[in-house]
């Protein structure tokens, strides 16, 4: 008998967000002696081995396999091993099932953003609001997200909790500044820092553009870390031409895992001017190692940035390009920046998201 099943299905060996959120919430439910659904293995856990074709390294495959699983064959493994709650890392659960289950809901973008060919529309439009509605309870990352579920799937607050995220402090924390502020660069040109995806929400065209206007009087770089996208880089490289800015700002593409602290604590600020966040790791993760961020106003970018960052209307272009250049020039702003940075990620950390899990599915059991 196993009263609670955390199902892993959705975890891989190149970690997406929602499986990183999975893999730093399960040590924290070790007092419910949880069956964790996996196809790993984690010695210290009773673990339930599920196939390994479930996830997104089989693109849409995965994922169709996933919910045909989830439908058909996590009932059988509930009743089998006489359980009493399913824990989901993400809005998936058996609908109209005997299951009891509670899930988590990381944001609304393909809502919010739809696109009409995407299956991430759907999904979200038909499958992830029956799940909601079924569900014993949904947590969330953040405010934002909640009052986007009430708004778009007229669930009850009543029904959602909101439990912060966090990051990794042993990999994001401050490394040595020199006396300006600023880690000894692996350039001499000065360089603010992009982390996360190109999609147009992300909100690049206006970031390049904000960008452009301050690069011609100054002389500083902007470094775009995060994969390509076929679909969306060309438009952009396209646009950093026509603005002749070519040499001034930096694709990297996909930056391992241990170079970002490197290349976070040597930029002046991240600027992060997406349009909508359900969480927004990269705020987090900046501000643990000290370095200044600009970021939205919108979403739930305030709620994690706190008063330790500049907070920007992101469709002003000129109210970006200001920002950027008052951090540039005022090194007792970016040094009261990076201190406010520190002690604001500080107050986040997993433990805490997972102890207020734990509370969540305590109740349910």
């Amino acid at each position: 008998m196993s009263k609670i099943l955390f199902n892993l299905s959705i975890v891989f060996s190149q970690p997406t967000g929602i499986s990183n959120y999975a893999k730093n919430i399960f040590p924290y439910l070790k007092t419910l002696y949880p069956t964790l659904l996996t196809a790993q293995k984690y010695p210290e856990f009773n673990c339930y081995s599920i196939p390994n074709n479930l996830t997104p390294a089989q693109g849409t495959k995965g994922h169709f396999n996933r919910l045909v699983w989830t439908q058909f064959q996590l009932p059988k493994i509930y009743k089998k091993l006489k359980s009493q709650l399913i824990f989901s890392p993400l809005p998936e659960a058996p609908l109209y099932s005997n299951c009891h289950f509670i899930v988590m809901v990381h944001d609304l973008i393909p809502l919010r953003f739809p696109k009409v060919l995407s299956p991430l529309t759907h999904y979200s439009r038909h499958y992830v609001p029956q799940v909601l509605a079924q569900a014993q309870h949904i947590i969330c990352n953040s405010h934002a997200t909640a009052g986007d579920i009430i708004d778009f799937y007229h669930i009850s607050a009543s029904k959602i909790t909101p439990i912060p995220l966090a990051h990794d402090a042993n990999h994001f924390r401050p490394l040595y500044l020199d006396y300006d502020g600023y880690l000894a660069r692996p350039t001499r040109t000065p360089y603010f820092l992009y982390i996360g995806r190109h999609d147009p929400y992300k909100n690049l065209h206006r970031l390049i553009t904000a960008f452009a206007v301050l690069s011609h009087n100054e002389d500083y770089e902007l470094w775009l870390a995060g994969p390509q996208d076929k679909r969306f880089t060309p438009m952009l490289q396209m646009q950093v031409q026509e603005l002749g800015i070519v040499d001034k700002v930096k694709f990297l593409n996909y930056v391992p895992y241990s170079e970002l602290p490197k290349i976070i604590s040597g930029a002046i600020a991240l600027v992060f001017p997406s349009l909508w966040e359900g969480f927004g790791f990269p705020v987090l993760e900046v501000m643990a190692c000290g370095t200044p961020v600009i970021t939205s106003n919108l979403s739930s970018l305030p709620e994690v940035a706190g008063d330790a960052a500049i907070l920007i209307n992101p469709y002003n272009v000129e109210e970006m390009t200001q920002a950027m250049q008052t951090i540039a020039t005022d090194s007792a702003l970016r040094q009261h920046l990076s201190t406010q940075s520190i002690s604001r990620a500080s107050q986040f950390s997993w433990e805490k998201t997972g102890l207020a899990t734990v509370e969540i599915l305590s109740r349910y059991l």
